[in-house]
């Protein structure tokens, strides 16, 4: 009997996918649980995985836009598991019964010609064209969106990480043997963003027709950047958490997307974002809103800098920040404070530690 492989529901809104990459080859044996085939919606990707074993029938090419629902592949059900021939277990029995060879008498080394030069890669033309991926083109309607449909505005300031840095360099080692993960800059960050949320509730709202949401609760979106493009999961209940528990969430969605395995529960809510571009080097940034929040704080590269110090002229690890901001909702005023706030908190993290 043939069981179909069909390509399942990742999300209310999701319509159809692209069957990005096969694990398994056409004429393979599967058994229950084994990786089919990846999907990449406009949200997330998705791993499916075998219902029933069988040998596989692939129906669907990679690269193909599949709606949901539709028959990619078929198992049959009735072709049993490649068993050992008698041959290949004699053999395995020969080689383990295989006394051990005596050690080669010494010879005079022969001479060792040049490998072959490896064949040039010519390339084919002077560009490559590709379709986008769901996902990069949701990414890319998205972004257009948040231009056209927010007042966007951006305001700097700069922080001092001398005592981030002094603190974690003095509690880093007792740190990783309590709670089992690395002391980080991000949880400092997302720390800083409740209070100052706390403290500035306005940037915490948001637009919904014509009426202002003002939210309760600090869900709070990190981006991470992975191959398939920037995806923002959602830390829940920060104002909860401490250092360890933002530690611990962090790390735990670091593998998801180095896995491919962030779910679309994962993405969605979320009353502001963090983004750091200070990762790949960038020293100053005007990150874009993610509807339909009001605020998103770009933070960037440490370097040391000259800065005035009571009178004096001495090098600190300096940051820049960025907080752009939806005008309609945020006043001027109240986006400088905010980022005050958090300069404040950082340049003071030890209550945050206590905290």
């Amino acid at each position: 009997m043939s069981v179909a492989v069909i390509v399942p529901a990742v999300g209310e809104s999701i319509t159809s996918g692209v069957l990005s990459a096969w694990h398994k080859k056409d004429g393979d044996h599967v058994a229950v649980g084994d990786l089919l085939f990846t999907l990449d919606t406009d949200k997330v990707s998705s791993e499916v995985t075998a219902l029933e074993a069988g040998v596989l029938k692939i129906t669907v090419a990679e690269g193909a836009e599949v709606p949901i629902g539709s028959t990619v592949a078929e198992i049959d059900t009735t072709a049993a598991a490649p068993v050992a021939t008698k041959a290949e277990v004699k053999s395995e029995k020969v080689e383990e019964k295989k006394p051990e060879a005596p050690a080669p008498k010494a010879e005079a080394p022969k001479p060792v010609s040049a490998p072959s030069p490896a064949p040039k890669v010519q390339p084919e033309g002077r560009v490559t064209r590709r379709k986008l991926t769901p996902l990069r083109r949701k990414i890319a309607l998205q972004l257009v969106n948040a231009q056209q449909t927010a007042a966007i505005l951006t305001t700097f300031n700069e922080v001092d990480m001398s005592a981030v840095m002094n603190l974690r360099k003095e509690v880093q080692e007792g740190f990783q043997a309590k709670y089992g993960v690395k002391l980080g800059f991000m949880s400092f960050f997302i720390k800083a963003v409740v209070e100052a949320l706390q403290a500035i509730p306005q940037i915490n709202a948001q637009l919904e027709g014509d009426e202002l949401i003002e939210n309760h609760y600090y869900d709070i979106g990190v981006a991470v950047g992975t191959e398939k493009g920037l995806m923002v999961p959602v830390l829940r209940d920060c104002e909860k958490l401490s250092l360890a528990g933002l530690e611990k969430e962090l790390l735990g969605f670091a593998v998801k997307a180095r896995e491919g395995k962030i779910g679309l529960s994962d993405l969605q809510g979320g009353c502001f974002t963090i983004s750091n571009g200070g990762v790949y080097g960038s020293l100053l940034s005007t990150p874009i809103l993610n509807p339909p929040q009001s605020g998103i704080l770009g933070m960037h590269k440490i370097q040391e800098r000259p800065v005035a110090i009571n009178g004096k002229v001495e090098i600190r690890p300096m940051m820049y920040l960025a907080l752009s901001y939806d005008h309609r909702v945020v006043d001027g005023k109240e986006a400088v404070t905010f980022l005050i706030k958090i300069k404040e908190a950082l340049e003071n993290p030890v209550r945050l530690f206590l905290d």
